[in-house]
């Protein structure tokens, strides 16, 4: 692997950015409409032997290109075996010519999927960022979200990734959840600026039609009173703001948040347009002067 990662340090031509969705999750929240679902052990090791020979599939189709960003989404990559991480970044860095000298390299994790050596894993196959689904410090709202972990298990495994090494972190935050207050919403900021992560994302909550939240709001089980009005909505993205900003983070997107210099190249590559590849279960791409994406289906997709 080392030779193929030194091979990136040849001359820069165009850019291309490279999302890989693993579509596996422990248990799916309330509120997510992602392509993400949990899995029996055979369809986790026959789909991760349909992505790399996705992969595969490139080799010598990109030779005008280096890769600068590498984003591992989901699902909850973290989720699966480390070892299935290393063989995904190795098949990158022999199928693509990787910029090693800039590459940044994120894999999303969540609390409770977390161990050390998960993470010494991920550096070793040169990942160097990482993105925490956090959601909430308050844990009646990550139980009312449906999430599988505590803010105590959370702050564990963020203290464990500083310990291995990771400089580079991103949590995500979200607001307008049923029952929150501006006072909690403060508090779940404070709180996570406190750590001093790099990157903070803070996004609103849209309940989303096919959702457990969908369906409990349809059904009367979940009242319009329990979610914020539009005005609350707008106080708690000013605050968010001047909350984030008062910490030394800047806007750079709409939910977005970084310390200088810290700020997402693969997301912000988006707005710019620069080509990347979508590789993975229903993944989409810009490549070639073209847009196409992978279909939803994982059994035809494990039969590539």
């Amino acid at each position: 692997m080392e030779e193929a990662r030194q091979s990136g340090k040849s001359d820069r031509k165009e850019e291309l950015g490279l999302y890989v969705h693993i579509p596996f999750c422990v248990k799916k929240c309330d509120y997510c409409d992602f392509l993400s679902a949990p899995a029996t052990e055979e369809m986790k090791k026959n789909y991760i032997r349909a992505l790399l020979s996705e992969i595969r599939s490139y080799k010598g189709k990109t030779n005008g290109y280096t890769v600068p960003t590498v984003f591992i989404g989901g699902g909850t990559p973290s989720a699966i075996p480390a070892s299935d991480i290393e063989k995904i970044m190795e098949e990158i860095w022999d199928t693509f010519l990787v910029d090693s000298d800039r590459l940044e390299a994120t894999i999303e994790v969540n609390p409770g999927t977390v161990t050390r050596e998960k993470l010494l894993a991920y550096q070793r196959a040169g990942i160097n960022r990482l993105s925490f689904g956090l959601q909430s410090t308050d844990d009646r709202e990550l139980k009312m979200l449906g999430r599988i972990h505590s803010y105590e298990e959370f702050k564990d495994n963020y203290e464990l990734a500083r310990e291995a090494g990771f400089h580079n972190i991103n949590i995500d935050l979200m607001s307008s959840l049923p029952g929150q207050t501006v006072q909690t919403w403060e508090n779940s900021l404070r709180t996570v600026t406190a750590l001093k992560p790099e990157h903070i994302s803070a996004y609103s909550l849209i309940i989303e039609e096919g959702t457990p939240f969908y369906e409990r709001y349809g059904k009367g089980a979940l009242h319009q009173g329990e979610l914020p009005e539009e005005e609350t909505d707008r106080l708690l993205y000013h605050r968010t703001k001047e909350l984030l900003e008062e910490s030394g983070y800047h806007r750079y997107e709409i939910s977005n948040y970084a310390r200088a210099g810290y700020e997402c190249r693969h997301n912000s590559s988006y707005w710019i347009g620069t080509e990347y590849l979508g590789l993975g279960l229903g993944a989409s791409s810009l490549f070639g002067g073209a847009r196409f994406h992978n279909g939803n289906d994982i059994r035809e997709y494990i039969r590539l």
